[in-house]
């Protein structure tokens, strides 16, 4: 078990207690607990009032004391949260009547006057230690935090965050929660003076055990480990003319940035959500611009280079993979061995074009979630790009797919065509040789092993990783997979798929 990580901090007010615990919830997730000690008075309910509001988005949510309820729950934007008081609790057995025994799943846990149940208390835990400074000021305190086990990474990792802000002239900055995605990242906006910024957390971590040749899932198809990719294609991109994030501080070794902020005006409106013509029409043409020039293959990075991953043939058959390992197992259609196998032959074969193909940089998640509209600028600096982390050398089609098969929004088949013709025009006024059939056909390809691969990510994120709003997205991945079958060039598959893959259920109706 890891040695125990300590660290303490002043704090002269609750502005200060908020900046903390603010800090504190960037790093921390279900299935944390935050153990609070003090005496009465100490302030151990603000620093859970602080936490709680600082995740609901609310400065003005009621967060009374649990001294008499005992359990208080709150079902938060991004993970449910449950504070408890144990006060006046005078034996551990009655944890188990307030359901604080075992401790509930899937939720962060705070808990107040834990010395009243010592053996309750898991072994990873934060414990934050409140004592009065009245030295410093009649509202101030000390905060002495402790990670135990597991825990113990979190809080270096947080001495490090505040650190960072520190030296960056951010640490008194006001903090407000950003939404994150489906990934490991977290973020908040920075407020200082007239001043408002992105803090970036990006911790190092592969996405899943070393199961495919001896690699996590993230190092077998080339996503990103840690923040020092963002940082290279950052400013790669720029140096194109393409608006990414300008990067006012760094550090790569902890994975924080500070980053400009693009605000959050998106390229799609109305509820459901739809594009906005011209909005698309810019984000198309970012894609042309960028695929009809030389690029690099490596970029500089602090006082090195980073070589950009190929997006190759092993790394876009594990992709893939994900559908028969995590969808159709939900489907209750488990592929036979001999099935297996012919998938990912037939696939082998048809990926055989794709990678014969000019390569460029993908930008892999290009559409609308990561596309802000910067209405001050002009030609496609309007588009502001701000998830690229996970770029790669591969076909020219891949981007383009992402775009105009938007996998959280629907986009019309019209809609599409007419962007797809607005690319393709783009590229033959720039480069007669331009082939548009040969387009369409690497168009449809890269479109089946991306919504395929789809399928079997969100099944995937639902399952692993308990984020269920995911399946709402996989009837639409469906109707965009069965428009690239319909290619010639992918008949046999769309056989196949049509004897071994079912649809996906239909999401509840609200």
């Amino acid at each position: 078990m890891s040695a125990p990580a300590t660290f303490s901090v002043a704090l002269h007010n609750e502005t200060a207690t908020a900046q903390l615990m603010a800090d504190l919830a960037l790093l921390v997730g279900p299935g944390d607990v935050i153990t609070l000690t003090g005496d009465l008075g100490a302030g151990k309910t603000a620093a859970a009032r602080a936490l709680i509001r600082y995740l609901a988005g609310d400065e003005t949510l009621e967060v009374p004391s649990p001294t008499f309820t005992l359990l208080q729950g709150y079902e938060l934007p991004p993970f449910p949260v449950v504070h408890a008081d144990l006060y006046r609790v005078e034996d551990e057995s009655e944890l188990e009547e307030i359901g604080m025994s075992p401790l509930p799943d899937a939720t962060l846990v705070l808990i107040e006057w834990p010395e009243r149940a010592p053996s309750a208390m898991p072994q990873d835990r934060i414990d934050i230690s409140l004592t009065h400074r009245p030295a410093l000021g009649s509202n101030a305190r000390a905060a002495d935090i402790t990670g135990y086990g597991k825990s113990a990474a979190t809080v270096a990792r947080l001495q490090a965050l505040r650190e960072f802000l520190d030296a960056s002239g951010y640490l008194e900055s006001t903090r407000r929660r950003m939404a994150g995605d489906a990934s490991t990242r977290s973020y908040a906006r920075l407020l200082r003076d007239d001043e408002i910024v992105i803090l970036m957390n990006f911790p190092q971590r592969p996405d899943g055990a070393a199961t495919y040749n001896g690699k996590s899932y993230s190092a077998a198809v080339h996503l990103a480990e840690n923040v020092r990719p963002f940082v290279a294609i950052d400013e790669g991109l720029r140096a194109q003319g393409i608006s990414a994030p300008i990067i006012h501080h760094a550090d790569l070794d902890h994975g924080f940035l500070i980053t400009e902020d693009f605000g959050s005006e998106g390229v799609v409106e109305g509820d459901p959500p739809r594009p906005i013509a011209e909005r698309y029409e810019a984000a198309t043409d970012v894609l042309a611009a960028l695929h009809g020039k030389t690029l690099p293959d490596t970029l500089p990075l602090a006082d090195q280079t980073y070589a950009i991953p190929v997006f190759d043939t092993e790394a876009l058959l594990i992709e893939i993979g994900l559908m028969p390992e995590w969808y159709l197992p939900d489907r209750n259609a488990p592929l036979s061995a001999a099935a297996r196998s012919e998938f990912f032959a037939m696939w082998r074969e048809l990926l055989q074009k794709p990678q014969s193909a000019p390569k460029t940089w993908i930008i892999r998640d290009y559409h609308s979630p990561n596309l802000i509209w910067l209405a001050d600028r002009t030609g496609i600096a309007r588009v502001g790009v701000i998830d690229f982390q996970d770029t790669v050398l591969g076909p020219q089609s891949y981007d383009v797919v992402s775009l105009l098969q938007d996998a959280r929004i629907d986009v019309p088949e019209s809609v599409e065509l007419t962007l797809l013709s607005r690319y393709i025009k783009a590229r033959r006024a720039a480069d007669a040789g331009f082939d548009p059939a040969g387009f369409a056909e690497l168009y449809a390809i890269m479109s089946a092993q991306r919504n395929t691969r789809l399928l079997g990510t969100f099944a995937r994120l639902n399952r692993r990783d308990g984020k269920p709003h995911y399946l709402r997205h996989q009837p639409r991945i469906w109707t965009y997979l069965q428009r690239s079958l319909a290619h010639p060039a992918l008949s046999s598959l769309r056989d196949w798929y049509l004897a071994n893959v079912p649809p996906p259920q239909s999401p509840p109706k609200a």
